[in-house]
């Protein structure tokens, strides 16, 4: 019998997003087939599968030992998230002794074996390639048969930790205020100040940031103001870290004379495709920042750093653009009204007399001992919500109780300085 050969073997997902791409989320179930194409008949011992994966960091420094010594010192740390194997043909032996037996015969033309398995429920790292260190996940199949080498194949998928920016913490708006004075020996020139604001903490890819500025240039040199996205990659390992700091974007604005200043009411800057951030992974960690700053010639520039939090999960068309807001309408929940009342209605529609709403008043201020359930305040509050003011009198409705001693009366003294 004349063998055949192995003309192609590949791995295909059968879950792809919108750009061709399979990406997957902690818990997903990931699905999939191995093609194999063969010339003729082929005599398989197994088709094996193993999905990996795996954040790795790797970087070298040079030391000196002495005066003519020098050596290298490497730095290697890795941490694994997903490991899970399966055989698709055959069976696994520990030994192999008699490596022609169990054998499965493929014949010519494309034979597909399907394979599955679920990421683990927790949170994952998301895929990243970075300068000293990646996190990579992949499915690799390897074809055996007896008397030769194994026939290899690996193919990356993508996972994604969602970070969801519709959150309290990431919709808070980020602002900071800054000043210096520039020197050149015994001569001070005036103030440079700088303020900025945000509206939000967290943002997708795609999106562009309103920046909020002022700039006051009191010194004797021009200046100019200067926006910048800066990605910060740390990578951990034997104790020791590694940083390194990226541009993503930036923007610029006119050049600020003496004595002039500069307002940015919601200059745009667009956030390009970015990995998201990264702040779960023990050796790998992927940070942003808004550095919003004032170039000044021959001196060092007066900067303010903004941190931002780049997310999966992008701003919902309701959700509050305010941690104010969004805590306005969590109180208004917990009292068990709605966020949105209803218009009130106009007080000549509410036929309520003067002397129910005494007898209300009286009922509000009983004591336990009368036997009545004082009831939650939130009654009062639902009851009291559109009731009209008390009618305007010279009298006082509620005097105060007077108690007799002898013949005299002992009244409150009056501690109001207007009579």
């Amino acid at each position: 019998m004349v063998l055949g050969k192995v003309r192609a073997l590949a791995v295909h997902f059968d879950s792809l997003n919108e750009n061709n791409l399979p990406v997957f989320s902690g818990g997903d179930l990931v699905s999939g087939r191995v093609v194999v194409e063969v010339t003729g008949d082929v005599r398989v011992k197994s088709l094996d599968i193993t999905a990996r994966g795996v954040a790795k960091v790797r970087w070298t420094e040079s030391r000196n030992a002495g005066a003519n010594t020098a050596y290298t010192q490497n730095y290697t740390e890795e941490v694994e998230y997903l490991h899970h194997s399966d055989t698709l043909i055959g069976e696994e032996r520990e030994y192999e002794d008699c490596p022609e037996e169990g054998l499965t015969v493929l014949h010519a033309g494309l034979h597909e074996f399907a394979f599955s398995f679920n990421l683990p429920q927790m949170a994952l790292a998301t895929s990243f390639e970075g300068k000293h260190g990646s996190v990579r996940y992949w499915v690799k199949a390897e074809l055996h048969r007896p008397w030769l080498l194994p026939v290899k194949v690996k193919k990356e998928f993508i996972v994604f930790e969602h970070i969801d920016i519709n959150t309290p913490l990431l919709l808070a708006s980020q602002a900071g205020t800054k000043e210096k004075t520039l020197c050149c020996w015994f001569c001070a020139s005036g103030p440079i100040s700088l303020s900025a604001k945000i509206e939000r903490k967290g943002y997708t890819p795609g999106e562009s940031i309103q920046i909020f500025a002022e700039v006051e240039n009191c010194s004797s040199r021009v200046v100019v103001p200067k926006a910048a996205l800066y990605q910060t990659q740390t990578f951990f390992a034997k104790g020791k870290g590694k940083q390194i700091q990226q541009l993503v974007s930036n923007l610029r604005g006119d050049p600020l004379p003496q004595g002039k200043s500069q307002s940015w009411e919601g200059k745009l800057l667009k956030i390009p495709p970015v990995s998201p951030s990264i702040l779960d992974c023990p050796i790998i960690r992927v940070e942003y920042a808004l550095v919003v700053y004032v170039d000044v010639p021959g001196g060092l520039n007066l900067s303010l750093s903004l941190p931002l939090v780049i997310g999966t999960i992008p701003l919902h068309t309701c959700a509050t653009r305010t941690s104010s807001i969004s805590s306005n309408c969590s109180t208004l929940s917990w009292l068990g009204l709605s966020e949105r009342p209803e218009a009130p209605p106009s007080y000549s529609d509410l036929a309520i007399s003067e002397s129910h709403r005494r007898d209300c008043l009286h009922g509000c201020d009983r004591s336990d001992g009368e036997g009545e359930d004082q009831g939650s305040l939130l009654t009062y509050i639902t009851e009291f919500r559109y009731l009209p003011p008390p009618l305007y009198s010279e009298v006082d409705p509620y005097p105060d109780p007077v108690e007799v001693c002898g013949a005299a009366d002992v009244r409150r003294p009056d501690t109001c300085p207007s009579r």
